[in-house]
């Protein structure tokens, strides 16, 4: 089994922000734009060191998506930053319209993301947005795990030529990803491999599997862990070899369960290749206001979880 080493922990919107800052050095045309959370988001650096290129717009998040949608025509990149409830729900028509349907080359980015935003509460713990966002034509949906690997998708969208939605989080979570591991777009990467059940991860949930993967291994079963960091396009070659090998999985994410990575998934099994298949997502429910280990832990998104999904999905192979 490969090891992979705590490197410390920090939260991934800290990735976002810093991954912004490098933009800022060496893209000039990459502006960013707030919703009046700009701590939150941590775009304070790139607020500091390109004050022209910076845009506070309010509490006004249709505005920010519209303002963005227009500094494309003039061939800007802009990031919108504020929480993930706020990137999605109360400005999809925005995003439909001027976004996605128009193919602007907005990037719309969206921290505190599912339920780990915790003592917030259900108003402001979004779990539909991937599903929101992927049925859109021509939404690209990227989910990083940690805060290298949000740093690395922050910088990659940026040569990336249309819409994007980037998902990260609120809390401090282990940094496992080396720094200098290349981020492609559309591409998973397999972080172990396995013979008896694949575990597709992403988010927050790719720790939680391969702590899975590491108890399962003990008891004699051999997981195969694929973070996939890119919801849409999904990488269906990857999928697809993966399950022809070990003929069973589990997905897992902090998000529900419909709509997500997991519906994706089963899309690719049943049109290619059937198999026996558990998810470890959110059923159908609204979030409360917890911490974030004591929701991850209700809602059944934990390392237990993980195992006893695998367990169950080897049972109807």
């Amino acid at each position: 089994m490969k090891e992979y080493p705590v490197l410390g922990t920090k939260d991934t919107r800290s990735g976002f922000g810093d991954g912004l800052t490098e933009l800022g050095k060496t893209n000039e045309k990459v502006v960013a734009l707030c919703a009046d959370l700009t701590g939150s988001l941590k775009m304070g650096d790139f607020k500091a060191q390109n004050p022209d290129r910076f845009f506070q717009v309010g509490i006004a998040e249709a505005n920010m998506i519209s303002m963005a949608a227009g500094l494309t025509i003039g061939g800007y990149i802009p990031f919108t930053g504020t929480f993930a409830n706020f990137s999605t729900s109360r400005v999809y028509d925005q995003i439909r319209q001027s976004v996605a349907y128009s193919d602007k080359n907005v990037k719309i980015c969206a921290s505190h993301a599912g339920l780990t935003l915790g003592e917030d509460g259900a108003t402001h713990q979004v779990l539909e947005d991937i599903g929101m966002m992927k049925m859109l034509p021509g939404m690209t949906v990227i989910n990083p795990c940690d805060y290298n690997q949000t740093k690395a998708a922050t910088i990659a969208i940026a040569e990336h030529v249309g819409p994007v939605y980037l998902r990260f989080g609120r809390p401090k979570v282990p940094i496992f990803i080396s720094e200098d591991t290349p981020f492609v777009i559309g591409e998973a990467l397999h972080l172990q491999e396995g013979s008896d059940v694949t575990i597709f991860a992403t988010g927050h949930l790719v720790w939680k599997s391969l702590e899975a993967a590491k108890e399962l291994e003990a008891q004699g079963i051999s997981v195969e862990v694929i973070n996939i960091h890119t919801i849409k396009p999904l990488d269906k070659n990857a999928v697809i070899a993966s399950v022809q090998k070990t003929k069973c999985v589990v997905t897992a994410e902090e998000h529900q369960m419909a709509g997500g990575l997991g519906e994706s998934i089963a899309q690719i099994l049943a049109t290619n290749c059937p198999a026996p298949m558990e998810l470890v997502a959110v059923n159908d429910s609204f979030g409360e206001s917890a911490t974030p280990d004591q929701l991850m832990e209700k809602y059944g998104l934990g390392t237990k979880d993980v195992i006893a999904a695998v367990q169950k999905v080897l049972k109807r192979k």
